[in-house]
């Protein structure tokens, strides 16, 4: 493809899931591949894998020494690491922070240190790895669902403000993805998420399509388009349905 033919591409949480996959599709499509993860043993076995740079380390502070790898330039930044923090209101106080920093704040983060280089070329492109919570929501888990919701937010703002001067902007929302994160998701997961599950080569693909065509809003699962109108045009109707998945889900937990 040739929006990324050569460019130097960084994908966070990439050591396995669906950063793994979008880590190899880019590499398989020409691009120069910086694998990020906590993980740092994970990371370079990625990388190794398809002759990337492992750059290890938190997500948050990623920008620059990935930079520097790709020897002073990052044209495609995609913000996938995340946590899926279940849990009510009633969550600790630190579940909710590392949810508000991992998958709203880090992406803020990144775009701080991306953005004024972007914008005196003219060009680049911002990958938000989102969840169809971002859009919806998810049973048993608030923090997820309501800082998803933010960095869905937060990618359709920078969208609406950049595109004019050369920012892309992607936000992916998928539904369940056969992942580590989705197998943590327990009885919920199993009711929600799991009946419909893809592989993550399958969110790759629909980012690819997505890039060609140029779309703000990728959805692997088409199905959430519907639910997404549904929930925008008939709120109450749409919580109703959600509730009964809810009751569901206590009954049988």
């Amino acid at each position: 493809m040739e929006a990324v033919q050569d460019a130097g591409v960084v994908v966070t949480g990439a050591g396995g899931g669906i950063g793994a996959a979008l880590a190899r599709r880019f590499a398989a499509e020409g691009a120069r591949v910086v694998v990020n993860d906590l993980d740092a043993g994970r990371a370079r076995a990625v990388a190794e894998e398809i002759g990337g740079i492992a750059v290890p380390g938190d997500a948050a502070t990623v920008v620059e020494p990935a930079r520097e790898a790709l020897g002073g330039t990052v044209d495609v930044y995609c913000a996938n690491a995340g946590v899926g923090s279940g849990g009510s209101e009633a969550a600790a106080p630190e579940v909710w922070a590392q949810a508000w920093d991992v998958n709203v704040l880090a992406h803020v983060r990144a775009a701080q240190a991306l953005l004024p280089d972007w914008l005196e070329r003219g060009r680049g492109r911002f990958v938000s790895t989102v969840s169809a919570a971002g859009l919806l929501t998810m049973i048993g888990a608030a923090p997820y669902s309501v800082t998803k919701h933010g960095a869905y937010a937060f990618a359709e703002w920078l969208s609406l403000t950049y595109r004019h001067r050369g920012v892309s902007v992607h936000a992916i929302c998928p539904q369940g993805v056969r992942t580590d994160m989705l197998a943590a998701t327990g009885t919920a997961g199993d009711l929600v998420l799991k009946p419909t599950a893809i592989e993550p080569e399958d969110v790759a693909e629909a980012l690819f399509k997505g890039i060609a065509e140029d779309r703000f809003l990728i959805l692997p699962h088409p199905e959430v388009a519907r639910y997404y109108q549904l929930r925008a045009t008939d709120p109450d109707r749409w919580l109703t349905q959600m509730n009964h998945l809810q009751r569901t889900w206590e009954a049988n937990g």
